[in-house]
């Protein structure tokens, strides 16, 4: 059974990135990666990054995505506050579920930035 402390627990700084909240809050919104990010008027890479803690945005972008996302400014920076449910029963499987995701993800992004660096080189030995 969750009780009322669960999703703070879930999604504080202990236990989840910014990137990780980020990306719950922006699945909790229905919105795709591509959406947010034109949303925000910045680039799908850029909003990967954030996801991916490879970077931050700046204080204008954090408010914009706390208000796009209905989640607390506080929440997206350390998981305190109104913010996202965690999953509604927590357990070593959904520990494990999270991982895979990560893992896939992790995997999709590699695959992308290995499908761009083809397409660059074959873009050189046409020219």
């Amino acid at each position: 059974m969750m009780d009322a402390e669960q999703p703070e627990q879930w999604f504080s700084d202990a236990a989840a990135t910014f990137g990780d909240r980020l990306a719950a809050a922006r699945e909790g919104a229905g919105l795709s990666q591509e959406d947010l990010a034109l949303r925000l008027g910045v680039r799908l890479t850029t909003l990967q990054a954030w996801e991916d803690d490879g970077a931050e945005p700046r204080g204008n972008r954090l408010q914009m995505l706390a208000g796009m996302l209905n989640v607390s400014l506080m929440w997206l920076m350390s998981g305190e506050g109104e913010g996202v449910d965690g999953p509604s029963n927590s357990g070593t499987e959904d520990g494990e579920k999270a991982t895979l995701r990560r893992e896939l993800r992790d995997l999709r992004r590699t695959l992308e930035a290995v499908s761009a660096r083809m397409i660059a080189l074959e873009d050189r030995l046409e020219d």
